[in-house]
């Protein structure tokens, strides 16, 4: 599986607002995660944010999305070590993560050591047609802490729709196992 990992903290660069408008704080009401919108057209994500908002886990989520198509423009088949002819259909998703108060992220060698932690063990899965971005963000968790996340951003591809799927779920349940 292909992974890799990248800052974008300064400028006009993205933020991840933890708490923004439409905020669902899993940890608090996981049964909510099948209740996201989300989640009607790629079912596979209630479980990774079910995981991912555990109390044992090392990070919480603040937003996702899915994408159940991606234009040819928008993935790169050899960044997703595609063979020939399984990059017909493609799609994506993205998960905002935030570190657990124990273990906040307040530098950026926090951040990067734990995305070349992950970036190593899913570079060991053996799984095609897929990758991982891990895009390491300033990050509001209130309106007076800022600190550091990640959005992860996990794109697959297959022959067809279904094969797409069946990657971007194995892709995501080997995320969600890494972290």
């Amino acid at each position: 599986m292909e992974a890799d990992y990248e800052f974008e903290v300064g400028g006009d660069a993205p933020v991840i607002e933890a708490h923004w408008a439409g905020f669902v704080d899993l940890r608090r009401a996981p049964e909510r995660a099948g209740k996201l919108p989300e989640i009607v057209q790629f079912p596979a994500l209630a479980e990774a944010l079910t995981k991912l908002n555990a109390a044992d886990s090392t990070v919480w989520t603040s937003k996702c999305d899915f994408w159940p198509h991606l234009e040819p423009d928008e993935f790169d088949p050899d960044e997703l070590d595609a063979p020939p002819g399984c990059a017909a259909h493609a799609m994506g998703c993205f998960i905002d993560l935030l570190p657990n108060s124990d273990q906040p992220w307040t530098l950026p060698a926090q951040a990067e050591k734990a995305c070349k932690r992950i970036c190593g063990l899913l570079n060991a899965v053996p799984l095609a047609c897929c990758r991982v971005d891990l895009v390491i963000r300033r990050a509001f968790i209130t309106p007076e802490l800022m600190d550091l996340g990640v959005t992860a951003y996990l794109t697959a591809c297959g022959e067809s729709f279904s094969a797409a799927e069946k990657t971007l779920e194995a892709a995501l349940a080997a995320f969600t196992d890494a972290l």
